[in-house]
């Protein structure tokens, strides 16, 4: 029987952990607890299961926390944490190492949509705030909504729109096919964190 080689969806480094984001992730990881300030390493990898062996081959490499590990319908995604970015730095190339590739072998993220929606209605704010795991949606704000693909890099662009601008983190969906975020605030803040998130995307190499 013949093995599945295994795709490097997404490999990404974020530095400078943002307040709100970084509070985001902490509530909702089971594993080590992400700091603001801290680095982290998200990978999204396929067949699934290989995200195990790409995590213990991280953590045996540098001096990292476990934050998430997750295997899905379809991929497999992990989260390390650590305050020294060269650590992240020495794990990144461990995986690369044992997979044989480089970091231009990872997919390049594609934005699938953004959609700003100015003066939400209450019904509406009622509806995202049953199943958002952040911040309140308040009736009367603007929402901003991101789409990408492949999933995990949707984790990157919510660090860079809170980078940019005083937005709350009402979600961050890094699993499946798509990975979705929803921001909220003014409509000048939440404009200018979009434009940051999707030229962080755009600015980031890969396989197209």
């Amino acid at each position: 029987m013949t093995q599945q080689k295994t795709e490097i969806r997404a490999l990404l480094q974020i530095d400078r952990l943002q307040p709100r984001f970084a509070a985001y992730s902490a509530a909702t990881v089971r594993g080590s607890i992400p700091l603001e300030g801290d680095t982290l390493l998200v990978g999204e990898i396929s067949p699934g299961n290989e995200v195990f062996r790409a995590v213990d081959v991280a953590l045996k490499a540098a001096e990292i926390e476990s934050v998430s590990q997750i295997v899905e319908r379809e991929f497999g995604f992990f989260m390390l944490r650590s305050p020294v970015n060269t650590a992240i730095s020495m794990a990144r190339q461990a995986i690369l190492d044992h997979l044989g590739a480089n970091l231009s072998d990872r997919i390049k993220p594609q934005i699938d949509s953004t959609q700003r929606i100015t003066s939400v209605e209450p019904h509406q704010a009622k509806l995202l705030n049953i199943w958002r795991q952040g911040s309140l949606v308040i009736p009367g704000e603007t929402l901003g909504i991101m789409e990408c693909s492949p999933a995990a890099y949707i984790a990157f662009a919510a660090n860079e729109a809170e980078k940019a601008a005083n937005v709350d983190i009402v979600e961050v969906r890094a699993l499946g096919r798509f990975g979705r975020l929803f921001i909220a605030g003014s409509e000048d803040n939440v404009s200018a964190a979009i434009d940051a998130a999707v030229a962080a995307l755009e600015g980031m190499d890969g396989n197209s």
